[in-house]
C-alpha cells in the first residue's frame, strides 16, 4: 500500500458561551454547520470534496439526536452527497472524531475529511449525572453493579476522590483554576487564539444582533477569598467546588484532515501532522488517570520523550486532573495549559477536543513551537491522547 500521511490543514472553533448564555439561541446543528462553513471559507476547498464528516457530541438527546453530523452537513449547505456521522466517547468524542478521520486517511479510506466536535448544554437537557447529589444513570447495568458495587459514582464525587488519591489541596485547586482564569484572559487580550475563531451573532437568525467574539466564561479578574468561600459541590468534606470546576456551555469546532499528498497536489498547506494518537482505559470510579496511561501509549508511540513535548493540553474537566497529570509526569508550568482551559474557557462536552487542538495549533504557531501534546479524560476511564506537531 502507498504511504499515506494524515495531516491538518486548518482548525477552527466557536467561542465558547456560558451554558443559557450567549449562543444559547444556537440550534447545535447550526452551530456545527457554521463551523463547517468556516472552515470550507477559510481554506478554499470545493464541500464535494470532502468524503465524510465525523462529529463528537456527548449529549445525544433531543436536538442533538438523529445523526447530528447529517444535519450539520445539510444545514451547512454542502451538497447532498456528503455524508457524516456522530460518535460518543464522552469529554473526548471531539478529540476521537479527529483520530478516527486521521486513521482514516492512512488506511486509505478518506483523500479529504472533517472532524471535529459540538455541544449545546442550553439546548439539551443536562443528565442527572452533571447534577450535583444526583444518583447514577441509566447507562450503568446491573452486571456492572454487580462488579463495582456502590462504588461507582458520578464524575463530580470522583474528583474528590482523585483529589485525596494524590494529594490535591482546595488551596492548590483554586490557585490552579484562578491561573486558568488568568491565562486565557491574557491569551484573548493578545489575540493569540483570534485566528481559530469562527464568526457567529448572538442571533442566528440575525446579522445585525450582538456578534460573540470571545469566550464567555473567562473572568478578567478573580475575588480570592470568593473562590476560597465557595462550598464543595460533592459533599461537605470534599474539596470540588464551581470555581475549580469546568463549566457548562455551548460551543463548537473542526479540523480539516488531508493526506499530505493529495493536499499539496490540491495547493493545500498542511499546518501540522499526527505524531501519535492513543486511547487507554483504567479505573472506572476513580475515571480521571487513564490519560497517564494514554499519555505515555502516545510518547512510545511517537518515540518522544515528556521533556521533548512544547506543549501540553490537559482538559481542565476538573482541577485535580491536570495537576494530577502535572504532578505524575514532572510537566513544567510553562508548557501545561498555557492559554488556559475548561475551567475558564468553558466545557462543551462534544466539542472539547476539537476547540484543544484549534488553541494548541495556534499557540504553536504563535510560539514557534514543534511539539504539542492534548490528551482528555472520560467518563467511566477512558481516555484519548494526541501528539502533533506543527510543519
Amino acid at each position: 500500500m502507498t504511504h499515506r500521511e494524515p495531516v491538518i490543514i486548518d482548525a477552527v472553533r466557536t467561542p465558547v458561551g456560558k451554558r443559557g448564555g450567549a449562543l444559547h439561541r444556537w440550534h447545535p446543528a447550526d452551530l456545527f454547520a457554521q463551523t463547517l462553513r468556516a472552515l470550507v471559507d477559510r481554506s478554499g476547498i470545493d464541500p464535494a470534496d470532502v468524503d465524510d464528516v465525523i462529529v463528537g457530541a456527548v449529549l445525544q438527546q433531543d436536538q442533538q439526536t438523529g445523526n447530528l453530523g447529517r444535519h450539520a452537513v445539510l444545514a451547512a449547505g454542502f451538497p447532498e452527497s456528503v455524508p457524516a456521522v456522530t460518535i460518543d466517547r464522552q469529554c473526548g468524542s471531539g478529540q476521537q472524531a479527529v483520530s478516527f478521520a486521521a486513521q482514516g486517511v492512512a488506511a486509505g479510506a478518506y483523500d479529504l475529511v472533517i472532524a471535529g466536535g459540538v455541544e449545546s448544554m442550553s439546548q439539551v437537557p443536562l443528565p442527572p449525572s452533571l447534577r450535583p447529589g444526583a444518583p447514577l444513570g441509566p447507562q450503568y447495568s446491573p452486571r456492572e453493579f454487580a462488579r463495582y458495587g456502590d462504588a461507582l459514582t458520578p464524575q463530580g464525587p470522583s474528583s474528590d476522590l482523585l483529589n485525596t488519591r494524590f494529594g490535591l489541596t482546595r488551596p492548590a485547586l483554586d490557585a490552579f483554576s484562578a491561573r486558568s482564569h488568568e491565562r486565557a484572559a491574557a491569551a484573548a487580550a493578545d489575540g493569540r487564539l483570534r485566528d481559530a475563531l469562527v464568526p457567529l451573532t448572538e442571533d442566528p437568525s440575525d446579522p445585525a444582533s450582538a456578534p460573540v467574539t470571545a469566550d464567555q466564561g473567562v473572568r478578567t479578574s478573580l475575588d480570592a477569598d470568593k473562590m476560597a468561600s465557595l462550598k464543595p459541590a460533592f459533599g461537605p468534606d470534599g474539596t470540588t467546588t464551581a470555581g475549580n470546576s469546568s463549566q457548562l456551555s455551548d460551543g463548537a469546532g473542526a479540523l480539516l484532515i488531508a493526506d499530505r499528498a493529495w493536499a499539496e497536489r490540491h495547493g493545500l498547506r498542511p499546518r501540522a501532522r499526527f505524531r501519535a494518537m492513543t486511547v487507554a482505559a483504567a479505573d472506572p470510579v476513580i475515571q480521571f488517570t487513564a490519560i497517564l496511561d494514554a499519555t505515555r501509549k502516545a510518547l512510545t508511540a511517537a518515540s518522544l520523550s515528556v521533556d521533548e513535548i512544547d506543549r501540553f493540553e490537559v482538559n481542565e474537566a476538573f482541577a485535580g486532573v491536570p495537576l494530577m497529570f502535572q504532578q505524575q509526569l514532572s510537566i513544567p508550568d510553562e508548557k501545561l495549559n498555557v492559554n488556559g482551559g475548561s475551567v475558564s474557557i468553558g466545557h462543551p462536552l462534544g466539542s472539547t477536543g476539537a476547540r484543544m487542538l484549534a488553541d494548541l495549533l495556534c499557540e504553536l504557531d504563535q510560539g514557534g513551537a514543534r511539539l504539542g501534546l492534548q490528551t482528555i479524560c472520560e467518563a467511566a476511564g477512558t481516555a484519548n491522547t494526541t501528539i502533533i506537531e506543527r510543519i
